[in-house]
């Protein structure tokens, strides 16, 4: 029963997790005795083109901790696993490859180019969840779900019609933004802005009655599909010519001046051009004052409809310096300004993105914002940090209604005859914490196991997933689909920049995992996460996870050794703590051990997972082997004190072993099966937390 001098998790880890594997016991309806309790959690689906990154490590790192404790602690825990087909994502990834053999989607046609993604899905998709293999996930990989699997597509489709016969879901044609490499719709949510140096044109609009009013815009090219001209109401520099009207440069079309609270009167000199064919907020005005939407800008970023002939079939950007040509001629440009643009791009492909008329599908957001928002106020979902509640609750408060259609091909098609759309992504993946038990089924394990009990989710989704998984669950199941949200850290690098593979700044965790092992790893990422909502990465705190696995596997070797082939009963340990031969120092380790196990199940409790790290890091460390084992050392020398300080070892150290688990599972299972333990349980992670 003696461990190998150094330890080396090369030899520990892959054979631990297949044991487990094997075990059955990820799956809680193996589990050993009766657990009347449950606790449940989903793993966030990851796109099925993804590999593991840092934001997966750490996330999954965390729902281990509270899985492991759980059912340490005798409830009947299940982790469902699965992965999202990533609509866009996959299509592009396809696409690429395709590119590079010199052909498009629309050369193979829909059907061939779908049977192009599902080999691709079939070969690589399985991929990031091997991965989280590698870092001791605990996941029932009986229950993984495919967000394309066909029961889950019955679950779509269900979801779909409840909605459209509600009248929740309506068709309707309006601005929306548009990505024309990817060729499909995107919502406000799916859009990254990227700030470039661009220009603020001064432009003079002649007015009907003489003179002219200046407009300042960033988009001159626009100004052809221009219906109306727009001041705040207070603006006091405008008042008088609320009403009138003015001569569109270029067109010479009469367009009238309108007044709206929705114009900002610091931008510029004031008075906006309002375009609503090629702007949401221009739309907005429109709506209200029933003005007409002219189309200039083509799905192809191209210049269309009823506009002068020398502008038709250019690029935005080609007619933009023609315009700006024509106006200089004509003496309408009055002057230009360096401008800091905030331009809108695709979240996926980075192209940017244009703002054109569409006739899309939509699913009426006011009364389900009202229930999430609900959900949260009165507590039966509470989100942690409490700060994000700001983020949950601005945006629902004046959330537009979804557009929930996308042009592409891979995912899953509106259920409606003749349409050739999917839906976004982030429809199907609503539907996540129920889906994945078996709805729109009344299956056992629905019933069992939803609500879920934790989502642990970065801020980045907050609102394009959270939000929309509280709304569906209380609109499918009438109960919310957790109760505790935990925003866990976005990992930065060292120096505070966003991680990422494409510019060179990312950490690959399995990389991590392969120098320090994967409880080194989780250990070191683990530590880091002590309150902010920013972790910059050190992988220094790895290189101090290996060496504290060391100073376990080490300790745990002393006190096997100590024992001289003695073995004993969980019962007699227990009994040690009554014993009347214990010295100060037995009594001392093991009161503080006491305290040790309170604070770790607080710190658990309340997702404090740096600070319970550090804590028994600090107490097995110092507390247990500077102090406790090197007195040990004389007690095991004194006849009189022998067996009671062997029991006290074993005793503490089976005791850290089980509260050090949930965060280095491998290393801690190792070494409990080693322990001579004549009525320990087949594995450590079944044990009595």
């Amino acid at each position: 029963m003696i461990l190998e001098k150094v330890y080396d998790p090369k030899k520990v880890e892959e054979k631990i997790y297949k044991a487990w594997e094997r075990s059955g016991f990820f799956n809680p309806d193996n589990l050993p005795k009766r657990r009347k309790k449950k606790f449940s959690i989903v793993l966030p689906p990851p796109n099925v083109t993804g590999s593991l990154h840092m934001g997966h490590a750490l996330n999954s790192t965390i729902q281990d901790i509270l899985i492991r404790q759980k059912r340490m602690q005798g409830f009947k825990t299940v982790w469902v696993p699965g992965t999202d087909h990533a609509g866009i994502a996959t299509q592009y990834v396809v696409e690429k490859k395709l590119k590079s053999e010199g052909k498009t989607r629309f050369d193979l046609g829909r059907e061939k180019f779908l049977e192009k993604i599902w080999e691709w899905v079939e070969k690589y998709g399985e991929i990031i969840l091997e991965q989280f293999k590698k870092i001791g996930c605990s996941l029932d990989w009986s229950r993984k779900k495919f967000t394309l699997d066909k029961d889950y597509q019955k679950a779509v489709k269900e979801a779909f019609f409840y909605f459209y016969r509600k009248g929740l879901i309506y068709r309707k044609k309006r601005p929306i933004n548009w990505c024309r490499r990817c060729k499909t719709s995107l919502s406000d949510l799916e859009i990254e802005y990227k700030e470039k140096k661009g220009n603020l044109w001064y432009l003079k609009y002649p007015l009907k009655k003489g003179s002219f009013i200046v407009v300042a815009t960033t988009r001159p090219e626009t100004l052809l599909g221009d219906v109306a001209l727009a001041v705040n109401p207070k603006d006091e520099r405008y008042k008088k010519l609320i009403g009138e009207k003015a001569i569109l440069p270029i067109v010479k079309r009469e367009i009238k001046i309108i007044s709206d609270n929705l114009v900002d009167p610091d931008f510029g000199t004031g008075v906006v051009k309002v375009t609503p064919a090629h702007d949401i907020l221009d739309f907005e005005i429109a709506q209200k004052k029933k003005l007409p939407l002219i189309q200039v800008i083509d799905e192809e970023g191209k210049m269309t409809g009823k506009i002068p002939r020398k502008y038709r079939g250019l690029s935005t950007l080609e007619a933009r310096r023609k315009i700006i040509e024509d106006l200089k001629k004509e003496g309408l440009l009055e002057k230009v300004e360096d401008y800091l643009i905030s331009l809108p791009t695709c979240y996926r492909c980075h192209q940017v993105l244009e703002v054109i008329p569409s006739w899309q599908w939509y699913l009426k957001m006011k009364n389900l914002a009202k229930k999430a928002i609900l959900a949260v106020k009165s507590g039966k979902v509470k989100i942690i940090p409490k700060k994000f509640e700001k983020i949950y609750f601005d945006w629902l408060k004046s959330a537009k209604d979804w557009c929930i259609s996308r042009q592409i091909w891979w995912g899953h098609k509106i259920p409606l005859k003749g349409e050739k759309d999917v839906l976004d992504t982030w429809f199907s993946s609503a539907l996540w914490p129920f889906a994945v038990f078996g709805w729109p089924k009344k299956t056992k394990d629905l019933k069992e196991f939803y609500p879920t009990d934790v989502l642990s989710t970065a801020r980045d989704i907050i609102n394009l997933w959270v939000a929309r998984m509280i709304f569906c669950g209380l609109e499918f199941m009438k109960e919310v689909p957790f109760k505790r949200v935990f925003v866990h850290p976005t990992v930065l690098t060292k120096e505070g920049k966003r991680m990422s593979k494409s510019l060179g700044t990312g950490v690959d965790p399995l990389e991590l995992i392969e120098k320090y092992g994967a409880d080194a790893t989780r250990f070191g990422l683990i530590w880091q996460v002590k309150g902010g909502q920013d972790l910059r990465f050190d992988e220094s705190f790895c290189q101090a996870g290996k060496k504290f696995c060391n100073k376990i596997w080490n300790a745990s070797r002393f006190v096997l050794i100590s024992l001289e082939n003695k073995s004993f009963t969980k019962k007699e340990l227990e009994r040690i703590k009554k014993s009347k031969t214990l010295t100060k120092e037995d009594k001392e380790i093991l009161r503080s051990l006491k305290e040790k196990k309170k604070e770790i199940q607080k710190q658990i409790e309340n997702f404090e997972f740096g600070k319970a790290a550090e804590s028994l890091y600090h107490f097995f460390w110092h507390k247990f082997c500077d102090s406790y084992i090197e007195i040990s050392k004389k007690q095991l020398k004194r006849k009189k004190t022998k067996k009671t300080t062997q029991k006290v070892l074993l005793f503490v150290l089976f005791s850290l072993l089980k509260l050090l688990h949930p965060f280095v599972p491998f290393i801690t299972e190792e070494i409990y099966q080693k322990l001579p333990l004549k009525d320990k349980k087949e594995f450590l992670m079944i044990e009595d937390w």
